[in-house]
Parts: C-alpha cells; structure tokens; sequence
C-alpha cells in the first residue's frame, strides 16, 4: 500500500465476500421479515401517520433493547438531534462542542438552533471525541462564571458537546462524561450509527443529557427514513413527546400549543417497519460481527493498513467497517478508491471535516490534527447484512 499499488488490498477485501456479486454496494438494508406483513396492516386499516400501535410498539421494543427507560421515535436522526439540543437549552448565540469528524447533519442540527459548532479533535483508536485532549483543551480557553462555561475568546457561552459513536464503535463515554461535568456541560450522544453498540455492557445512548438513533436506509436497522432519542428521566421524555409533536396540549379536538415545537414525530408507516427489523436485530448484529472478523483476519496479511476494531471494554455493532493506511496520503487513498470503485467495490472515505466545509470555515476549532490524519487514512468497506459468508 506504501506504493499506491492496491490490488492486494482488493484482493484481501474480495475474499471476505459473496463470490457471485460483480458489484458490492456499501451498506443496503435486508428485508426478511415481518416488514410487508406490518406495512400492508398499516395501509388496510389506514392507520399511516404518526398515530397507530405500530409507533408505540417501535418505542417500547426501543427501549426494552437498548435498556433505556424511555424512547420517543421522530422523523429522522437530524431531528432527534435537533430536538436534543433545543432541550438541552442551546440558544442562539451558543457554542456546541462538536467533532470535526462527523457526519453534516450533526452539525446542521446545531446550526438549527441558532449556535455556532465548536470543532473538537478525534480520538486516533475509536474516532470519538478526545476526552483528554479537549479537557486539556478547555483549561486553556473557558472560565467557569455563573454556572456557565464561558469561552474566553468568543465571550459565548459553550453549552453542550456532541459525541458521536463513529461508525458503531463507541466513544469513552466515562472520560467524556467527566469532562462534561467538570465544564458544567450538557452531553448529547449521537448514536445514530450505533444501535446494537455497548459500552462496559450497557447500551450507548443513555448515558448523557440525551442519546440520538438514526434509522436510515443503510444503517443496521431501517425504518426507511427516521430516529429515536432515548433517555432514562420521566419528565425529560414527556418534554421530548410534547416539543416533537408540535407542542399540541393534548385534548380530544382542540389544537392550542404552548411553545414552538416541531413536527418530527414517526408515522406509523416507518414505525412497522422498524418493528419488523427490531425483531430480526440480534441476527443481524452477529452476521455483522463475523463480517468485520473476516475483513480483520484479512487484512492482518496487508502491510500498511489496519482493520479498525472495537476499542477495549466495548461492543461495536459494526455498521460500516473501516481500515485505515498506515500513512496519511490522499493521492494514496484517492487511488485506492478510484481503484476499489473500477473492481465493483463501493467503498468510500470518511467525511470531509467539518471546518472544511464552505459554511463552516470560520468556526472556532482547537488543533485538529488527529482527524485531519484520520479524513486522509480511512476507508469504509461492503458492510451490508447479506454480505456475510457462511463458512
């Protein structure tokens, strides 16, 4: 790989999939279950929109799976995520802490509210947000004032961090949690690749402020479009049922509101499909597993990459698996994906950094370094359900 030459690589890559696919897409979903049976039930007793028992057993199995006392299933991940924010108290004119090394919608959710991402540095093993560095990080620039972390420089108030489980590995939710408390923080999980993900043996999600799911159509489990926020706080949950479905007062037929809230509650349609896939999860998380164990054992025999595996103490679901170069080189990872894509293998790079984006270049950043060194090393690899071989 030192060369540029990336044909072993493939090779490697090749042999850890189904022989009969000329193309190998990145991540499709599998239908295989209850998914048309629940679907036509919705459509014949036209129970299609964000009322119906298929949403509310959709948030019940949610949260019966991931040990959370409470899951409010929305429209998408970006608007879990902006419902997360908003009731984490972010205003217009805050911070967010916020990985370069993200997706963009994380990021356009903090946007949304009117606040100003804040971008923080990469852990090199896991992805995640750098607890150490960024505590370090912010002994440097914010004082503590009335409750508040203040950044010196700005003079705004930064009110919350963001930490994303990058593609299903989870991020040191102890450490992160620490800094949180120490900065009088608010944390928000993105879990939106990380259904299925442990960390020390219990669901991520539920561990900050709030956790935010993503069932897009390539993540382990689909509802077509949508997301979930999950917590453990009664009240907390009643403020998130009440702020995502427009802020309605319930009654039987009038319509008052009491504040500005947002139409971002799942309909039913979504939510039997998600129940379909709930109940094929657990084999799709060990199909997963032993996909990422043959990518792993093969690429040990490749110099100059590495499989990335789940960090210690942890339980990743795989969602899309990833190898990183040895050496950070974009005409080396550009030819390999140019290379990857000619074979029938659709494989991609991570995100562009977020501060590199036209709208977000003049954000406040600290040093960048790691995710800079990960944005030139990484490729995601074939990660789909039905790829998985049996031996």
């Amino acid at each position: 790989m030192t060369t540029g030459n990336p044909q072993a690589l493939i090779d490697a890559i090749r042999s850890c999939l189904p022989t009969d696919l000329p193309i190998v897409e990145l991540s499709e979903p599998t239908f295989e279950g209850n998914e048309w049976k629940y679907v036509k039930d919705c459509l014949d007793s036209g129970w299609v929109s964000s009322v119906g028992k298929y949403v509310d057993r959709f948030e019940d199995m949610l949260a019966e799976f991931t040990g959370a006392r409470f899951a409010i299933v929305t429209v998408n991940g970006t608007a879990a995520l902006h419902a997360a924010l908003v009731l984490a108290g972010v205003q217009a004119g805050d911070e967010v802490l916020s990985p370069a090394f993200t997706f963009v919608a994380g990021t356009n959710a903090i946007s949304y509210c009117g606040a100003l991402p804040h971008f923080v540095d990469s852990h090199p093993d896991n992805l995640g947000v750098d607890a150490e560095k960024l505590a370090g990080y912010l002994s440097n620039c914010v004082e503590i004032k009335d409750g508040k972390c203040l950044n010196r420089s700005t003079g705004r108030i930064i009110r919350a961090l963001v930490v994303m489980h990058v593609f299903g590995h989870p991020s040191d939710l102890d450490a992160l949690t620490q800094v949180c408390d120490h900065f009088q923080l608010k944390l928000i999980e993105d879990a939106a690749e990380a259904v299925g993900s442990k960390y020390k043996e219990r669901h991520v999600g539920h561990d900050g402020f709030l956790g935010c799911l993503s069932f897009n159509g390539n993540k382990t489990i689909t509802t077509g479009g949508g997301g979930a926020i999950l917590c453990d706080d009664q009240e907390l949950a009643l403020k998130v049922r009440h702020l995502t479905t427009t802020a309605k007062i319930p009654h039987r037929w009038r319509f008052d509101h009491d504040m500005v809230g947002y139409n971002y509650r799942m309909p039913n349609l979504n939510a039997a499909l998600g129940c379909a896939q709930m109940e094929q999860l657990p084999g799709f998380l060990k199909k997963k597993r032993a996909l990422a164990e043959r990518y792993q054992q093969a690429l040990d025999t490749i110099p100059g990459v590495r499989f990335l595996a789940e960090p210690a103490n942890c339980k990743s679901n795989y969602w899309l698996n990833a190898l990183m170069l040895d050496d950070p080189s974009e005409d080396i990872l550009d030819s390999t994906l140019s290379e990857c894509h000619r074979q029938g293998l659709k494989v991609r790079p991570g995100w562009t950094l977020q501060n590199k984006l036209p709208m977000y270049r003049d954000m406040p950043a600290m040093d960048l370094s790691v995710a800079e060194s990960i944005e030139a090393r990484l490729i995601n690899l074939p990660s789909s359900v039905s790829l998985a071989v049996n031996e």
